[in-house]
């Protein structure tokens, strides 16, 4: 563990390039990039002897002293590197004729390698589907043009995978039959889960808890218990007192578990005010000195297996992949793996492991960037909707991960996207062009609620269809891909003969347009579209750090005046997305509440208007504000690749 590198023209051997846990921190140092040059490093560890770690280590070295018992055999013999160099148009070849050399993964879809099929990277929509309306679901993936249906929790317990009755009252057959539906529409069925993760209802915890449970170590009772006492007298706490990590506060002894609320802090040692036959297990009678084994758990509230019972949960997995022919998955949680105490060893077996267990193709994502892993997996999707507004939540995050998935030649993904009830027209266009710009694919959760209430839902999935049609057939050239990655502009695609037309939103904003400091009354501003007969779209933001404003008015040439009965508070905005009415979300971006516009849809010539807000100032503070209007530039010409050109269109 720690390989040597050259810095500056010596050797060196940072401590932090060791590695005795077995596993890479973050995404990977294999590879770094340096002033010289780059580095390489690679490590291979003696698991044929017992040790010690902290578990998961890099978060926080949150299970010190965890012990990990030795895995005979699996020794530093046989331990390889393969390198290869050759000009980067040739990478991919290279690897799949050392893949297959090497008898490493190497998935094929549909009779393709998964690095270059065209089915590796599309977009699929989550939903959590039932036997009930999956066929409701199953349209609007059709309709949507989209890869996947995939269902973000069908399991009642993690381990055995139960699905939920109350989605799948026939079990897998129902499960399957959803499968059966979905392919005769050339659909995948996904099924999410946390890849080892174990539900404290599953059959691995209740009613008796199999005893190759993670645990962070053991202590030893002190003295015999009975079956009913609360306190229990144990002889050290250097396992239960720990604080950093120890959510469900849960110990194994023999074929009980109890959870204990607190833990004395000086002999003699008790476990305090504890539950005796926790999770339904059965309360008993123990010898002194029996063990007293500290389960590894998590915020989650979950147990996680040894190395050894993480072979039953991917069986247990794998079979019901088998049985219902569901085919995309993501080992999502995949660092759970860790809680073995074996690295990154046991995180990429598992993912081995189980797609040589399952009799198709199962296309499969990762919470992880890994070395072998890339070997297995497909894609990598991260980019989480719910902690801020569709067009905020982690969106540099997405955009950053783009250079590296180019880099290391996975298909460009830009993560999950939620639609709502709420979520409209623009905001999904706003991330389509996005993923036109980055070629990317991206996931779409929602719900069957939303599904049903969204107003704009048909236009929504046409857009989604038709930009990801045009997006996959390379109909957007580089110059314009960098256009559509720019954050700040918007667009809109409409479909065409022979292809689509490319509409650019002209938009004009300014900040602080006041006459007077004191009245809350915008300057006007003298604006001419530049496309006539278009929806006028508009926004005005209060800055984050000074007054609310009440109640804005519109004006538009004297002729049009729309007052909004509402409340910005600081960091608050409206939007009118070219419809009949205004949202309004807080600072976050989320959608608040909507109202409805006096007059509908404010349709312009491209003449010059007058534009004007204004407002009443609360408490007499007053607000900074950004106002911006937009409308159409004239379209550009998207051909569809194969078809003549078309001439532009002037309306």
């Amino acid at each position: 563990a720690g390989q040597n590198h050259r810095r500056g023209g010596q050797i060196e051997s940072p401590s932090h390039n060791q590695n005795e846990e077995g596993s890479i921190l973050s995404r990977g140092t294999t590879a770094v990039r340096t002033e010289f040059g780059a580095t390489l490093n690679a490590f291979s560890l003696d698991r044929s002897r017992p040790r010690t770690v902290f578990g998961w280590k890099e978060w926080g070295d949150r299970f010190p002293n965890m012990p990990v018992p030795p895995m005979p055999g699996e020794t530093l013999v046989g331990s390889q590197i393969a390198l290869f160099g050759c000009h980067p148009s040739m990478v991919l070849e290279t690897i799949g004729a050392i893949e297959i050399a090497e008898g490493l993964p190497h998935p094929l879809i549909e009779g393709r390698w998964s690095k270059i099929s065209p089915e590796t990277g599309r977009s699929y929509l989550i939903a959590g589907f039932s036997e009930a309306n999956v066929d409701t679901l199953l349209e609007v993936v059709e309709q949507a043009g989209l890869m996947t249906l995939y269902h973000d929790g069908p399991f009642e317990t993690w381990g055995h995978f139960r699905l939920r009755p109350d989605q799948f009252p026939n079990g897998r057959d129902g499960m399957r039959r959803c499968v059966e539906k979905a392919t005769a529409r050339g659909i995948r069925i996904g099924a999410h889960t946390l890849t080892n993760f174990i539900t404290p209802n599953d059959p691995f915890v209740t009613p008796k808890p199999d005893r190759r449970l993670a645990e962070t170590g053991r202590g030893a009772l002190a003295e015999a218990i009975d079956a009913v006492q609360t306190r229990i007298p144990v002889q050290d706490t250097l396992y239960f007192a720990n604080e950093q990590a120890n959510w469900l506060r849960c110990v194994r002894i023999e074929d009980e578990l109890v959870q204990y609320p607190a833990v004395t802090r000086e002999a003699p040692f008790e476990l305090i005010d504890c539950t005796r036959g926790a999770f339904g297990t059965s309360a008993a009678s123990h010898a002194g000195g029996e063990p007293v084994g500290k389960l590894l758990d998590h915020g989650y509230k979950v147990f996680f297996p040894t190395f050894e019972l993480q072979e039953d949960l991917i069986r247990n997995l794998a079979e019901f992949f088998n049985a219902t022919g569901v085919s995309q998955m993501d080992f999502d949680g995949h660092e759970g793996c860790y809680a073995t105490g074996q690295g990154n060893f046991a995180m990429e077996h598992f993912a081995e492991r189980f797609c040589a267990l399952v009799d198709h193709t199962v296309v499969n994502g990762s919470s992880r960037s890994s070395h072998f892993y890339w070997h297995a997996g497909h894609y990598l999707n991260w980019g989480e909707p719910w902690y801020e507004g569709f067009r905020e939540s982690m969106q540099q995050y997405r955009i950053d991960n783009q250079a590296l998935l180019e880099r290391n030649y996975l298909p460009n993904m830009l993560g999950w996207y939620l639609l709502t009830e709420h979520t409209t027209l623009a905001d999904i266009e706003w991330m389509l062009a996005r993923a036109a710009g980055y070629d990317a694919g991206f996931a779409l959760a929602t719900s069957i609620g939303a599904i049903r209430t969204n107003p704009e839902l048909g236009s929504i999935l046409d857009a989604i269809r038709e930009w990801e049609t045009a997006r996959r057939l390379g109909g957007f050239k580089p110059q314009m891909r960098e256009a559509l990655k720019d954050p700040r502009r918007e667009f809109h695609l409409a479909a065409v003969t022979g292809g689509w037309e490319l509409f650019d939103y002209h938009k004009v904003s300014y900040e602080n347009p006041l006459n007077d400091a004191g009245t809350g009354t915008g300057a006007p501003l003298l604006w001419a579209p530049p496309v006539s007969g278009y929806p006028l779209r508009f926004a005005l933001r209060t800055g984050k750090d000074a007054g609310a404003i009440l109640n804005p008015v519109l004006v538009i040439d004297d002729r049009f005046r729309a007052r909004l009965p509402v409340r910005l508070a600081p960091g608050h905005s409206l939007a009118c997305d070219g419809e009949a009415n205004v949202r309004v979300y807080d600072e976050k971006g989320r959608h608040l509440e909507s109202v409805p516009l006096p007059e509908g849809v404010v349709l312009l010539d491209d003449t010059a208007h007058s534009v004007q807000f204004s407002w009443e100032l609360e408490e007499g503070v007053q607000p900074h504000i950004t106002i911006s209007f937009q409308s159409v530039d004239q379209p550009v010409f998207v051909p569809r690749p194969g078809e003549p050109p078309l001439a532009p269109s002037t309306q």
